[in-house]
């Protein structure tokens, strides 16, 4: 079963139409479905496509040897684009997700530690717990209810990261905290949209929503801060890690810990990262099995040998190849993070492209893994396919769901082990069964989301 259908070729000369269309119409095309508009000008165009979105001079690079020079070889040509300094501006701040240059390796730096292997092993149990509760909390509804999915694990990703990231009860102490995180993204996305770009330069717009949210959430982060500040100590969280962190690199007299400002900007940062990736990643994984009744039959298999009745835990990982092949494959498909950009710092030539400075070079992985050259049948679901000598066939940037080079995703291992460990401790509790007709369509803006919601019936096993 495929998932999509890939768009009908055109001729040489349609092609070249849509490559000379003017920039406000691109915006207006892509606004209409942001993958599929990508996924045309790859195929139309080949491994870089030039076009004007807008009055900026825009570039998809597709190939992975082509990535690897934008976000390797020469990364230091590129910073971050103009969505990533509205996302500065709007919630963010200067995050490790939209800060740049020596600001973004000092940050960084800093903050590895609290994403090593032995830190994480730590936020396994948590994970864990907080699935369970989840469950148990299914159990209690009437028999043969069904839920939103796409709303159910949004719920439970941000409990985890509430707890992990702020060692705090989110969902039941600040309450305030997923209706505002959830206004943020949604006033990003509606930010970005030509017909709110038309609006704001005619003063028909109102942010005030946005404001009310952004206060709510500072007041509730450097709230936490605060009290942290004045009882130090390591709780296990990521904020104790980032309160306690040392530059061991700082110059001589300059400042090597950070600022009450500075820890908020990251904390929002992980927290809608943590946050939202994970949730939709874990939606379209249920989606998926659920189209797929061999797959699930395959994962209870796996459950039923490794974990028999007990909870997995961070030891299980290994063990659980399939659930990781499932999740990879999940993805692959459907990367949250479906869309990178960056912008040209400095003038520099790609295949044959003079790239002048502050064009855009986007990179999505959306549309690499639907690469038929990487992946055979690539619109087909096939958790199998992730075999260690398929992945060690992949270039080294044909599979970038977490991005790639020097800006990879820092909670790359905290995602894997968490979308793992959340599907295996609910999988062994419940089947989910997609709504028959549902549209699964997806809405393409920050995130990859669910364009209807997923609604799934719940069924005991």
């Amino acid at each position: 079963m495929t998932v999509d259908s890939p768009p009908k070729p055109s001729t040489s000369r349609r092609a070249r139409k849509l490559r000379s269309l003017p920039g406000t119409l691109n915006m207006v095309l892509r606004q209409r479905d942001p993958p599929r508009f990508y996924l045309e000008l790859a195929r139309k165009f080949g491994p870089v496509a030039y076009f004007k979105f807008g009055p900026i001079d825009s570039y998809l690079v597709s190939d992975p040897e082509l990535i690897r020079d934008v976000f390797v070889t020469n990364a230091k040509r590129f910073g971050r684009p103009l969505g990533a300094k509205i996302l500065r501006n709007m919630m963010l701040g200067h995050g490790l997700l939209t800060s740049d240059g020596d600001l973004h390796m000092r940050q960084r730096r800093m903050m590895q530690p609290a994403f090593h292997r032995k830190r994480i092993a730590g936020y396994a149990q948590t994970m864990v717990t907080i699935s369970q509760a989840h469950a148990e909390h299914w159990a209690s509804l009437p028999a043969g209810s069904a839920v939103d999915v796409a709303e159910e694990m949004m719920h439970l990703t941000l409990a985890i990261v509430g707890k992990t990231l702020l060692d705090a009860d989110v969902l039941h102490d600040a309450p305030e905290v997923g209706e505002s995180m959830d206004t943020l993204i949604h006033a990003f996305d509606r930010t970005m949209s030509p017909l709110h770009l038309l609006l704001g330069r005619m003063g028909l717009t109102s942010n005030e929503s946005f404001f009310s949210a952004r206060r709510s959430l500072d007041a509730i982060i450097f709230r936490i801060i605060e009290e942290r500040r004045r009882n130090p100590g390591d709780r296990g969280d990521l904020l104790s890690m980032l309160l306690e962190s040392v530059d061991d690199q700082a110059a001589e007299g300059a400042e090597n810990g950070m600022s009450d400002q500075q820890v908020r900007d990251e904390a929002m940062t992980l927290f809608l990262a943590g946050h939202e990736t994970t949730a939709l990643a874990l939606t379209w994984a249920f989606m998926l099995i659920s189209q797929h009744p061999q797959v699930r039959t395959q994962l209870q298999a796996e459950w039923n040998t490794v974990l028999g009745q007990r909870a997995p835990g961070f030891d299980d990982l290994p063990q659980l190849r399939y659930t990781e092949q499932v999740i990879s494959e999940t993805l692959r498909l459907y990367p949250p993070a479906w869309l990178v950009a960056r912008a040209t710092v400095q003038p520099h030539d790609l295949a044959g492209f003079h790239l002048e400075p502050r064009s855009g070079v986007l990179v999505s992985p959306y549309v690499v893994h639907r690469n038929p050259d990487l992946y055979p049948d690539p619109l087909a679901f096939k958790p199998e396919r992730w075999t260690p000598e398929f992945k060690a066939g992949l270039p080294k940037l044909g599979y970038l769901p977490f991005g790639g080079g020097n800006r990879v995703c820092i909670g790359e291992g905290f995602a894997w082990a968490e979308a793992i460990l959340v599907l295996a401790t609910l999988g062994q509790r419940w089947n989910l069964h997609l709504k028959p007709g549902h549209d699964t369509s997806a809405k393409a803006m920050i995130t990859l989301r669910p364009k209807f919601g997923m609604p799934m019936q719940l069924e005991p096993r």
